[in-house]
């Protein structure tokens, strides 16, 4: 990779019977060597960032400071007890798949245009068509790429700190950064909770009252 460390080393998996402490004495070692600066976490439920970050604090180590979770408008049960967790914590996330593989950037209008789309794909967008129908039409009376608005709903979550987006080109790339100029009114989050609804908020109140 033409380096001699890492800034990030994001955990996408760890043996979960394996303690903390000797996971963290493994990351210790690796900064100490500075191989890498900090450590973060992909894919953890919320009380797996609780225990990782708890058992680096016994050891007077930084811990997490980022967590990678599947997160967009048609994927939002992190809302529950992640984001609350990583908030808590100090844990930027970063979202993969922000805009569901596609399905948030625009499939009916591609679709239209005689783009060709996957037989995964169609089965999607005939599953979701209700919902893309508004969603794509909210996005015209904004003016907007959904693609765009997609990413900018994720950047008003305060626990995110920024999607992690795969442009093809440099196009897709200069037009992705639309997204942080994007202001989203109350009314307009209201009405999108309308279109891709939540789990309701953080858990327990979501679910408990």
């Amino acid at each position: 990779m033409q380096t001699d460390h890492i800034d990030l080393y994001q955990m996408h998996h760890v043996q979960r019977d394996t303690p903390w402490e000797e996971i963290w004495q493994a990351m210790e070692q690796l900064v100490r060597e500075g191989k890498i600066l900090y450590v973060g976490s992909s894919n953890f439920a919320a009380w797996h960032i609780v225990r990782a970050n708890e058992a680096a604090a016994r050891r007077n180590f930084l811990g997490l400071v980022s967590e990678q979770s599947l997160y967009n408008l048609n994927a939002r049960m992190i809302e529950l007890e992640v984001l609350p967790a990583c908030q808590t914590y100090g844990v930027g996330v970063i979202p993969w798949s922000p805009l569901g593989g596609g399905l948030l950037g625009g499939v009916l209008e591609k679709a239209g245009a005689g783009r060709r789309t996957s037989e995964r794909m169609q089965q999607r967008i005939e599953e979701h068509r209700p919902q893309l129908e508004q969603w794509e039409g909210f996005c015209a009376e904004l003016g907007e790429k959904p693609a765009d608005v997609a990413l900018a709903w994720q950047l008003h979550h305060p626990a995110v700190t920024a999607p992690i987006i795969g442009p093809r080109t440099m196009e897709q790339f200069t037009g992705s950064l639309r997204a942080v100029e994007i202001k989203l009114s109350p009314e307009a989050m209201a009405q999108l909770d309308k279109i891709w609804p939540g789990p309701g908020g953080a858990a327990p109140e979501a679910y408990a009252w």
